[in-house]
């Protein structure tokens, strides 16, 4: 009888979490085992609502082996270093041998970047700063709010985008909207980074009465004058700063040799396979692949890259294909929001903000558990929220992006229900 490939995964997030469930089907012939540094998944795209009290951050910790198939082995412990050449992970005391890695280590604020950024700003991308926020908010009764970018590049790009438009709700709701001032700062020439979506952001902002500052490269932050200086020689003063830092890849890529000197780890674009590294597989925010860092990109390239690790167990050439397919929902206030549905050649055309388009990225931030412990998609996500097939290939391509964008036009007009 052959021998069962041992397959390790590195890192519990999103993408690392998916990929284990769907290889643990096919345990006959492998056998799986995630490494993680906590055990504890943490639930990202929530933390955009904790600084609002609209979630609880609590509430976005779930247990990683209630997560995980049966099948699948989860090792608690820190990794110091990947050796590729000896095929282990180093741990601080021992080792972990594979026949394949899948690297799936996400990426980290690096706020360190900008002089003053974490002394003298606010933001949402980890649980103790989203914390933080809620608490500064709390105490805020009107005057000057700065959100932007702080550098490039940073995880979940349209996030931003949602935090200020949901802040003039929570302004609104709280009274505080007539005697406060919301700017937007973007070292860009536009709001928002892809070119195509941002006639409707440049409108939104507009009708919610942010005001925008482009061309603003952040280049330190003055903590005790609460002002924010570029490098293009501007300066902004404001009540209160949140500012998004730019993110690494994180230490254990750094630590190993293996990555950028981003510590993103070169990655082919197409089949998720480690440039220059034999039998690694890479998925997710770890990748340097020109695409959006978030949860739905790791989601769009897991089957992709299962697949592709299947065919090398069985001596085949990786065939499945990723043409970097990624679907984002995005809030846009008032209780409505919009789409982006993208890849590496067709650019998001997102429609006009709904009820509906808020409603399905409820329903998918409350249902996610389940869809990592299924390995679901997210087009099966869409199947249990209209209750009708949506057919779906093995991996994502542009036809079936194709097929979702118009499955999700019908949807404009409200979730199909039955009766009861």
């Amino acid at each position: 009888m052959a021998k069962r490939a041992k397959v390790v995964i590195l890192g519990g997030g999103a993408g690392g979490t998916f990929v284990a469930n769907k290889l643990a089907r096919h345990s006959d012939h492998l056998s799986v085992t995630l490494v993680d540094a906590t055990g504890t998944h943490h639930y990202q795209p929530g933390l955009l609502y904790v600084p609002f009290g609209w979630t609880e951050a609590v509430s976005l910790r779930w247990d990683e082996r209630k997560l995980l198939h049966p099948r699948v082995e989860l090792v608690t412990t820190p990794v110091d270093t990947i050796d590729p050449d000896k095929r282990r992970l180093i741990l601080p005391q021992g080792s972990i041998g594979y026949d394949f890695l899948v690297v799936a280590t996400g990426c980290c604020p690096a706020p360190e970047e900008v002089p003053g950024l974490h002394e003298g700003a606010y933001h949402f991308y980890t649980e103790p700063e989203a914390v933080r926020l809620r608490q500064r908010l709390e105490q805020f009764d009107g005057g000057h709010i700065v959100v932007g970018i702080a550098g490039f590049p940073y995880k979940c790009p349209p996030a931003p985008i949602e935090f200020t438009l949901l802040l003039a709700d929570w302004l609104e709701a709280k009274g505080l909207r007539s005697r406060t001032k919301i700017t937007f700062l973007s070292p860009l020439p536009t709001p928002f980074s892809i070119p195509s979506a941002n006639p409707l952001v440049e409108e939104l902002f507009a009708d919610r009465g942010v005001q925008t500052e482009c061309f603003f490269n952040v280049e330190t932050v003055d903590p005790g004058k609460k002002t924010v200086l570029s490098f293009e020689g501007s300066q902004i003063a404001g009540d209160l700063l949140i500012l998004i830092p730019p993110h690494k890849g994180a230490p254990v890529i750094e630590a190993s040799g293996i990555g950028d000197k981003g510590h993103w780890i070169p990655t082919d674009r197409h089949t998720l396979m480690a440039k220059h590294l034999s039998r690694i597989f890479v998925v997710g925010d770890a990748t340097d692949l020109p695409i959006s860092k978030s949860g739905a990109t790791a989601h769009f390239e897991s089957p992709v890259l299962v697949e592709n690790l299947l065919r090398l167990i069985n001596g085949q050439e990786p065939s499945a294909h990723y043409d970097g397919s990624v679907m984002c929902l995005v809030e846009t206030g008032q209780g409505r929001g919009t789409i982006f549905r993208f890849n590496y050649d067709r650019p998001p055309q997102p429609p006009r903000p709904s009820r509906h388009y808020h409603w399905l990225k409820s329903f998918i931030n409350r249902f996610y558990p389940l869809a990592l412990i299924r390995g679901w998609s997210p087009a099966l996500l869409l199947d249990a929220f209209y209750r009708r097939p949506f057919a779906l290939r093995p991996f994502c391509g542009s036809e079936a992006m194709e097929q979702m964008k118009s499955r999700l036009a019908e949807g404009e007009r409200g979730p199909k229900r039955t009766a009861s």
